[in-house]
């Protein structure tokens, strides 16, 4: 499914303010990665193989001597795979290491430049339906990434057309089932805590753009007041 010119843009200018990550020798665990590998590493991004790629994406901090370097230069690569449906690792698994790799204290046009990709490829994905990373996923990584929520819920309310309401009527579905939206914790580690957020967005801001009579559930009110209230 072709990107958004928004999205593509963006992707672009990603591409331009990275450029700047000159590549490095690249070391870590001799166990599970080879000399080959780390040679590959510390090469010209286009040339490492997607195995190899996506096996970087996902792998835990410790198992490199600089993991947040290493990071910061995959992600160009990362992201365009990430918002294209190609990358073929768990979508929240990226937004837990971009806050490990410490991605919001990086220079600033690094910065701007993610930030740039999450706004348009969340417009895009709003503006497309289906999409090639469902709604429910796309919005765990931004939010989890940015530490935010409710910009986004936001930007959803402000898009009413058919494709954004087929997202929020499969987002209703995944999250009613058995209740989860009363306890919904988005991110791999499940860093952030989206129940009050999401369960109120969807009770107020867009309740008449969705058809589903558990909605209607008394003790979901009750539940939102429950905690919205601050502790004793």
């Amino acid at each position: 499914m072709p990107c958004s010119d928004q999205l593509i843009t963006a992707l672009d200018a990603l591409d331009r303010a990275f450029a700047s990550e000159d590549p490095f020798p690249v070391t870590g665990c001799t166990f599970c990665y080879s000399e080959q590998d780390f040679a590959e590493l510390s090469g010209p991004l286009h040339l490492i193989a997607d195995d190899l790629f996506s096996s970087v994406a996902a792998e835990v901090p410790d198992h490199w001597e600089d993991f947040p370097r290493l990071y910061r230069r995959l992600v160009p690569r990362i992201i365009r795979l990430l918002v294209t449906g190609r990358l073929h690792v768990g979508e929240e698994l990226i937004a837990s290491r971009l806050n490990q790799a410490g991605w919001a204290d990086w220079d600033l046009p690094l910065t701007e430049a993610l930030r740039g990709v999450w706004s348009a490829w969340w417009q895009s994905t709003l503006e497309t339906h289906p999409s090639p990373v469902p709604v429910r996923d796309a919005l765990s990584v931004i939010a989890v990434s940015t530490n935010s929520l409710r910009p986004w819920l936001n930007m959803w309310t402000a898009t009413n057309t058919p494709a954004a309401d087929a997202h929020l009527a499969d987002l209703v579905t995944d999250v009613m089932y058995k209740f989860e939206i009363t306890d919904l914790r988005m991110g791999f580690y499940e860093e952030y805590d989206a129940t009050a957020e999401l369960l109120g967005w969807l009770l107020t801001d867009v309740r008449d753009r969705v058809i589903d009579t558990r909605l209607d559930a008394p003790f979901l009110h009750e539940h939102l007041q429950a905690t919205a209230q601050p502790p004793s």
